[in-house]
């Protein structure tokens, strides 16, 4: 007993847990508590008031339950006697309403569980069409929901559940059996494909659920990059969510000549396609606003075809849900050539100025930006300032001599990456590093591409991608992730690019067909496959909502399930997925390539817990609690990651809870 005594000292002193633990009692009466859209609110706060785990206890937490879809596609398997090409990413934030949770898998099944149990209630299959070229693999991020006023308790279709599915249709099924709403379109669908032009299967297509705002379901689209300069048309609609009936449609290249937006563009306005917006969309229905991240223009890293700056494109963009109107814009990238778009929902937030609270909202992006506006007109509540940039584009290009850039928030990731700057595990690698940045042209963030090759910093994978960030309104903090990885931007004649292609090498190659150029693209890797930039290679970052002063930034991820050995190297990792945060002080997330869900402190970056998965959970958790007195869940799909070889594959859907 002396023996346990003294362990348990120290232990105490170091910040472990001794025997059992202590666990606080749950209140008999707390209320249950759910998660009803993506982002937990219309506004995409990700933000929970549940607080029974907290700084304290959440060392405590263990697996309550796992749940398996069956839906994996490593590429290799088959579909109606067709080879499927695809991987899929399990990407999905489930929902909890109702007293069931609902998720949607890669292959866009509409699945209902038990949340205390993990059992399943029952499951909807779209039958998606697996053929075809779906950009980014098969991948659903999550689901919507809508109740029918017009309809009593226990009538069916009075609650339903919307899916975008990746083959161009938007579904809405009974939520307490899964039965296709039948006034809702034919049968429970209506196409999204209708009056789109689309050229092979998979081009055009949804990851993303539609936002409800009110009566309206707001759907954007996802549209694979880099194709041709007339890709599909980036229309942003809304539906009627009893009927399905198109109520309106705005695209975010101005086809009206009437519209100011068009007097920025110089030409291409009536062919370019894209500008979409493939990200998740949030909304303040109380002022008739869905907020749509928009995207670049196709193609992405060539712009003579589209000269001038490409207002509606890479903007947020205010929509009056009920109409569709442009209420107002603000564009965070002149004239992209780095496909460095809008991959998040804005997350509706609060600043304090003059001792009041004002309604803003925070962007986050690919470069490492975080832009504070006004909710209600898009001004800079934080200032930005336009920067000049490098200038010098390959022949037939157009460049915008400066771009927008936050005043208050320092960058959240290295925008350079010198010779000097160099990095590698010996004198050797970092020396083939150093000689590799010496050969590409790179001036700093907005480089433009060309043709020795551009070193891009950051790549086009962030910053900050889909993920977006989660707010504390208590504390005032947005947190949000970011990657930190170099890539290798080139833009070569289209007679030659046929002759390197064959050569060969780890390239990812775009046709940008009605352009003079096809580009490629690649990490910046040592001979080793490690990034060539000093790590952290992944970090999470808390920034003051209304100062932009970065509270703190730590290393997100180790390398221990990339290395033959397990070692866990706090070097960070390149990450997809967001943060989600809650009133006990705890912010969670996964997102990184090692397979692990952690938690943080909100004040400090401290972290304090790391559960291990089954594979890593390129997803976003949510958290509820089922029934009043019961226990505050926290659950994360874990599906590895479609782009990444080497990193296995999953279809968990995993719950976290105190003893």
């Amino acid at each position: 007993m002396r023996f346990q005594r003294i362990c348990c000292l120290v232990l105490t002193v170091l910040g472990g847990a001794c025997g059992p633990g202590r666990v606080t009692p749950r209140d008999p009466a707390a209320p249950i508590e759910e998660w009803p859209t993506y982002g937990n609110d219309p506004g995409s706060s990700r933000y929970s008031p549940l607080a029974e785990i907290t700084k304290e206890n959440v060392r405590q937490l263990k697996i309550a339950w796992t749940y398996r879809t069956g839906d994996i596609s490593d590429g290799s398997g088959a579909w109606n006697g067709q080879r499927v090409r695809t991987r899929s990413t399990f990407e999905a934030t489930p929902l909890f309403i109702d007293g069931a949770l609902y998720v949607a898998t890669p292959f866009n099944r509409i699945i209902a569980l038990d949340p205390e149990t993990g059992q399943e209630k029952w499951a909807f299959d779209p039958r998606i069409n697996r053929i075809g070229d779906y950009g980014d693999g098969f991948t659903c991020r999550g689901l919507a929901t809508w109740v029918d006023p017009e309809r009593q308790a226990g009538e069916t279709c009075r609650r339903r559940i919307y899916e975008a599915t990746q083959d161009g249709r938007l579904i809405a099924v009974d939520a307490a059996s899964g039965q296709p709403c039948s006034g809702f379109g034919a049968n429970g669908e209506v196409s999204l494909t209708a009056g789109i032009s689309i050229r092979y299967p998979g081009e055009y297509h949804f990851t993303s659920p539609p936002a409800v705002v009110r009566e309206v379901l707001v759907v954007g689209s996802a549209i694979n990059d880099n194709n041709r300069i007339d890709m599909p048309a980036g229309v942003v609609r809304g539906y009627h969510a009893r009927t399905g009936a198109l109520l309106w449609a705005w695209d975010p290249v101005p086809r009206d000549p009437s519209d100011p937006a068009r007097a920025t563009w110089q030409n291409g306005a009536d062919r370019t396609g894209a500008a979409n917006a493939w990200g998740p969309l949030s909304a303040d229905p109380e002022r008739d606003l869905v907020f749509v991240p928009t995207t670049s223009p196709s193609p992405d890293f060539f712009g003579g075809e589209r000269q001038g700056q490409d207002v509606y494109a890479d903007s947020v963009v205010a929509l009056r849900a009920s109409t569709g109107k442009v209420a107002w814009h603000f564009q965070v990238v002149h004239h992209d050539l780095w496909d460095y778009d809008l991959p998040s929902a804005p997350s509706l937030i609060e600043i304090e100025r003059d001792g009041r609270r004002v309604p803003a909202l925070a962007q986050a992006s690919k470069m490492g930006h975080v832009f504070i506006l006004d909710r209600d007109t898009g001004q800079p509540l934080l200032p930005v300032e336009e920067r000049p940039v490098p200038q010098g584009g390959v022949p037939g290009e157009w460049l915008s001599p400066t771009q927008p850039f936050p005043v208050a928030t320092p960058r959240l990731v290295p925008d350079r990456l010198r010779p000097e700057d160099a990095w590698g595990l010996t004198w050797w690698d970092r020396g083939k590093c150093r000689e590799a940045i010496a050969g590409l042209r790179s001036e700093g963030i907005f480089t433009p591409p060309s043709l020795q090759g551009t070193l891009q910093m950051p790549g086009n994978i962030g910053g900050t991608n889909w993920g977006g960030v989660s707010f504390d309104r208590a504390r005032g903090l947005i947190l949000v992730n970011q990657t930190s990885i170099p890539f290798i931007v080139q833009l070569i004649p289209r007679e030659q690019a046929e002759r390197l292609r064959r050569e060969g090498g780890d390239w990812e190659y775009a046709h940008q067909r009605g352009t003079p150029y096809v580009m490629r693209r690649r990490a910046l890797l040592s001979p080793w496959h490690i990034p060539c930039n000093w790590p952290p290679w992944g970090t999470l970052a808390a920034v003051d909502a209304s100062t932009g002063s970065i509270r703190w930034q730590v290393p997100l991820g180790t390398v221990r399930d990339l290395l033959p050995a397990p070692l866990p190297v706090k070097w960070g990792t390149p990450n997809l997925g967001g943060p989600l945060t809650t009133a006990g002080g705890v912010t969670f997330i996964g997102a990184t390539l090692d397979s692990s869900l952690r938690a943080f402190d909100t004040e400090t970056g401290r972290e304090l817990w790391t559960g291990r998965l089954p594979v890593s959970a390129i997803a976003t958790p949510m958290t509820f609690r089922a029934r009043p007195g019961g226990r505050q869940y926290v659950v994360i799909s874990a599906g590895g990651h479609g782009k990444a070889m080497g990193i296995k594959l999953g279809d968990y859907v995993v719950a976290f809870a105190l003893p």
